[in-house]
């Protein structure tokens, strides 16, 4: 989807996970899990620009990386806007659930 017709929880997304990508180059530090940080931001990226992206892929990105740089707290906002356009897509039904 492109234009008005996009959904706007997909452009949050896009957002939120470019700024927080180029907040974690400019980071000067070099810590452990910045590799899988910035892997995981890339695939979510890549969610971002192919639509309305799965949401357990989703949460599983997003724990990867909350645990890279969760205790980084210069990158502390940008994480909680990927966390807060994450959650904008719902929770992923449960095991055992149908719908």
């Amino acid at each position: 989807m492109t234009g008005s017709d996009e959904d706007p929880r997909v452009a949050g997304l896009r957002t939120a996970v470019s700024r927080l990508r180029r907040e974690l180059a400019a980071h000067p530090a070099e810590f452990p899990d910045r590799g899988i940080a910035e892997d995981e931001l890339a695939a979510l990226a890549a969610m971002a620009v192919s639509g309305v992206p799965e949401i357990p892929r989703l949460r599983r990105s997003l724990l990867l990386i909350a645990g890279s740089i969760g205790s980084v707290s210069a990158l502390a906002r940008g994480l909680a806007d990927v966390r807060s356009a994450v959650e904008l897509f719902g929770e992923p039904p449960r095991r055992g659930q149908v719908y």
